[in-house]
């Protein structure tokens, strides 16, 4: 595809008009403000439209789309223990397929080219993340209160058939993490272990951490140090590690995710509505942590849509810490763009440049919220809304473009995931 008369988002965050963007295989080939002279095939017009990265979703249940609206107004240990446990404790492959296809659609839509998810069911996620296009790092959740060998638990077993049928699976596209729920529903006997097979086939991992303040005070009483600490004693951090929530850290965890390289998976949305609190998302940005940006399930968010996460991103901080100048626009993009697939392993990936995947989204950014301009990538941050994503193309391929989606049949997709719903709450 020749995108001709675009504006972009050049690699800078800057916005440049009048250019050409060429296509070719799954890859960026040309980029100027000449047409070029080879054939990229099919034309699009891109008056009137914004040529950006795709975003990437750092922290996502994907499933967790038929709890949507389920589980609201409770504290986070009552959420999970009277709405989402029972629930979830009903679901099925049946349940699951249609839940994560529809959170794909909701994705896709809004311009989300590639996603970080932990969750369960994992082969019946990976199939439906193969059939849809979009990239994903999937994991396999870990829970376990005993003392139990992490060779005998269910979650070994699927880990090393997850890293058997679908590493690297699509062309790269469907990559397999390692997981460790959190430090409070497993043992560091666990922990150990999973740290230990992680680097035994390089795989990066992903975790909650410090996601409340009692999850986190409580770790320090029972081990006498923080989760960042007590994982990186453990070992878990030896490998590439994605770390949600982070929002209740002590002073010396900020030196260890900065020594670790641990990619800080930011959620503001759904750390308020969980009435969680907020991350220390500008002390991290200045010690040269890596943020991405994450909108963890629609149970507690209520959907995946990363205009609406960024906006908040840039500008809850700045309420949270009385400093306007906090999380500049630029910082925001990157964390919902080119942070998001450093995290994954993606370096190929995540910014509009000759010979990088063609990962990317337009907008129609001819609207009246978008008018007039005075800054660019002010307006993307503060006035763009997820619906202005007219098209989302991964690795080269249009996945949805003006309302129709190229991999998914929308409508049974709605029917079945609704049907799941109800038939789950039949149960409860």
């Amino acid at each position: 595809m020749l995108f001709e008369n675009i504006s972009i988002l050049a690699d800078d965050f800057t916005v440049k008009h009048g250019q050409y963007v060429g296509v070719k295989a799954d890859k960026i080939a040309y980029i100027g403000s000449e047409r070029p002279t080879e054939d990229f095939g099919e034309t699009y017009n891109g008056k009137g439209k914004l040529l950006m990265p795709g975003m990437v979703n750092a922290h996502s249940h994907a499933p967790m789309t038929l709890l949507r609206g389920y589980g609201e107004n409770l504290s986070l240990q009552r959420w999970l223990n009277e709405r989402i446990f029972p629930f979830e404790d009903k679901l099925s492959d049946a349940a699951v397929a249609p839940a994560t296809r529809l959170a794909i659609a909701e994705m896709l839509r809004f311009g989300t080219v590639s996603f970080t998810d932990m969750y369960f069911f994992s082969q019946t996620m990976a199939d439906a993340i193969l059939e849809s296009g979009i990239k994903c790092n999937l994991s396999r959740g870990l829970t376990v209160f005993d003392d139990s060998d992490y060779e005998q638990t269910a979650a070994y077993k699927d880990n090393c058939d997850l890293l058997a049928r679908y590493q690297n699976a699509g062309d790269g596209r469907l990559k397999i993490d390692l997981c460790i729920h959190g430090e409070y529903t497993t043992t560091p006997k666990m922990v150990e272990a999973v740290a230990k097979h992680a680097k035994q086939v390089d795989a990066r991992v992903h975790i909650h951490l410090s996601e409340t303040q009692s999850e986190h005070e409580e770790c320090k009483a029972r081990h006498g140090m923080t989760p960042a600490a007590y994982f990186e004693k453990l070992g878990l951090f030896d490998q590439p590690t994605t770390a949600a929530h982070c929002v209740w850290l002590d002073d010396s965890d900020f030196a260890i995710l900065e020594r670790r390289g641990v990619t800080v998976a930011s959620c503001p949305v759904s750390n308020m509505k969980l009435a969680s609190g907020f991350a220390r998302v500008p002390e991290m940005l200045k010690r040269g942590i890596h943020v991405a940006l994450g909108t963890d399930s629609v149970a507690s968010n209520n959907n995946l849509n990363l205009f609406k996460e960024m906006f908040l991103f840039a500008n809850v901080y700045k309420g949270a810490t009385h400093d306007p100048t906090v999380v500049t626009p630029a910082e925001a993009l990157a964390a919902a763009t080119v942070n998001g697939m450093r995290s994954q392993g993606r370096d190929d990936s995540g910014l509009v440049r000759v010979g990088m995947k063609a990962d990317l989204a337009v907008l129609n950014v001819d609207e009246p919220w978008m008018v007039p301009v005075n800054d660019w990538t002010t307006n993307l941050v503060y006035s763009a809304q997820g619906s202005d994503v007219c098209l989302t193309m991964v690795d080269g391929k249009v996945l949805y473009q003006d309302g129709e989606y190229k991999t998914i049949d929308i409508e049974k997709v709605k029917f079945e995931a609704q049907r799941a719903t109800d038939a789950i709450r039949a149960q409860l």
